[in-house]
């Protein structure tokens, strides 16, 4: 098959305050092959939606080098569409209008523009919708215009950002089912796609290839081929073995990863927190511990029966396994001792098993009381410990590292902060 791209040790970094920079991609590689779907799986804030306009050169890296059926790309590529998470269509034009937008772009005459962004309305599945208005029309049938408008150029290389994740889940799997069709039958007008998800299950019934992405500094941390007839049946057993496995791959990184970061920094601190409320980490303890997992369940399982997307459950699981209430293996996760007490426990008793955790597996949680308890004051300013933060990782990694200490702070009583004043404090020192 020929390479449609080729993307090759491409680093692409962002200026940060005080001359630094916060480097987003780092040694990146992958190729797209004619006839090929390829999935991008990563959390929130891996470099994803940098790494697609890379390829459609509406930015470029400051390393390595991208290349469009084998000439470099250092400009926006013509035989490249994208469509979008949100529908970005305008309200004022109808459907025909938003779908021949691209082909007056492209100076075409005005009978071929009609002809074309009729076809591809017609192959949508949006025929005698033409003339209506995005204010009439369902997400469902919003998000197929979007469609319709980046097929209607014919482009070789087709990139979805989450293009379904804004619509209701019957919405999306019809979409995703009519779009396969359409590709599996050679009726898409492109020859190959890109395709950002957060979705597991999405990515095993679309892709041929499933690339996972690092954290920043993110990178392809290893590739998993679907090789599974279209279309593929949810239910089998080689479906989901497929899901496990990537469920498996994915946790045992984060795992990894969180490990080592306890240990970066002056006593730990620097380790990056995603932000959870304590009432979701509740939430699926208390689903764990409850008939049928009896507190173990396969992640698949209980992301399905909660409804959680990837960058949902993940970071409550990993909340879970930082505060030594569960522990997260091998695509399992299971309550541990501690966790089984906390599911038991009355609130004051939650609130106490919460603290202890929070000072023993939370460097930072553990740096800020200590700080109280030795002032006489018992307070401190909140920019006393977001400058220490900004030390180990990003602006805005740190401001939501330290919003995270204070809402966990704030369930379990181990201190008190005023937003108002920017203070952390000790409510009652004694």
């Amino acid at each position: 098959m020929t390479n449609l791209l080729e993307v090759r040790n491409v680093r692409r970094s962002f200026p940060r305050g005080g001359g630094e920079e916060l480097l987003v991609l780092d040694e990146l590689n992958l190729t797209l092959k004619e006839g090929e779907i390829v999935g991008l799986l990563g959390r929130s804030g891996s470099g994803k939606s940098t790494l697609l306009r890379l390829i459609a050169g509406l930015a470029r890296p400051q390393g390595g080098s991208l290349s469009y059926m084998g000439a470099p790309i250092d400009g926006p590529v013509q035989g490249v569409a994208m469509v979008f998470q949100s529908f970005a269509l305008f309200p004022w034009m109808t459907v025909l209008e938003n779908v021949q937008l691209g082909l007056e772009a492209l100076g075409l005459p005005p009978a071929e523009v009609r002809t074309r962004a009729l076809a591809a309305i017609d192959l949508i599945g949006l025929d005698g919708y033409e003339s209506a208005y995005p204010r009439e029309l369902s997400g469902g049938m919003r998000q197929r215009v979007g469609f319709a408008r980046a097929v209607v150029v014919h482009p070789n290389i087709l990139m979805m950002d989450e293009p379904f994740s804004a619509l209701d889940v019957l919405t999306a799997e019809n979409l995703r089912t009519d779009l396969i069709e359409l590709w599996e039958k050679g009726q898409l007008p492109t020859k190959g796609i890109i395709m950002v998800t957060h979705n597991i299950e999405e990515a095993v019934l679309m892709c041929d290839r499933v690339l996972l992405m690092t954290n920043q500094p993110s990178r392809i941390g290893s590739e998993i081929r679907i090789d599974l007839p279209q279309p593929r049946d949810r239910t089998s057993t080689a479906f989901e073995d497929y899901v496990d496995k990537i469920y498996v791959e994915m946790t045992a990184r984060r795992v990894e990863r969180m490990r080592a970061a306890q240990m970066v920094g002056p006593q730990g601190i620097g380790m990056q927190l995603h932000h959870v409320s304590p009432n979701q980490i509740s939430g699926l303890i208390e689903a764990l511990a409850a008939a049928p997992y009896n507190g173990k369940a396969d992640l698949p399982d209980i992301a399905y029966e909660q409804e959680l997307e990837v960058d949902e459950l993940f970071p409550v699981a990993e909340a879970i396994q930082m505060l030594r209430l569960g522990e997260v293996e091998g695509g399992d996760i299971k309550l541990t001792h501690m966790g089984k007490r906390f599911v038991d426990a009355e609130l004051n008793e939650r609130k106490e098993i919460f603290s202890r955790a929070l000072q023993s597996h939370v460097p930072l949680a553990a740096h800020i009381r200590k700080v109280l308890d030795e002032r006489a004051s018992h307070s401190a300013p909140r920019a006393r410990f977001l400058d220490e933060l900004e030390d180990h990782m990003a602006e805005d990694a740190a401001e939501e590292t330290l919003r995270t200490v204070v809402s966990w702070a704030r369930f379990s009583e181990l201190f008190s902060y005023n937003d108002d004043a920017a203070v952390f404090s000790l409510e009652d020192p004694e």
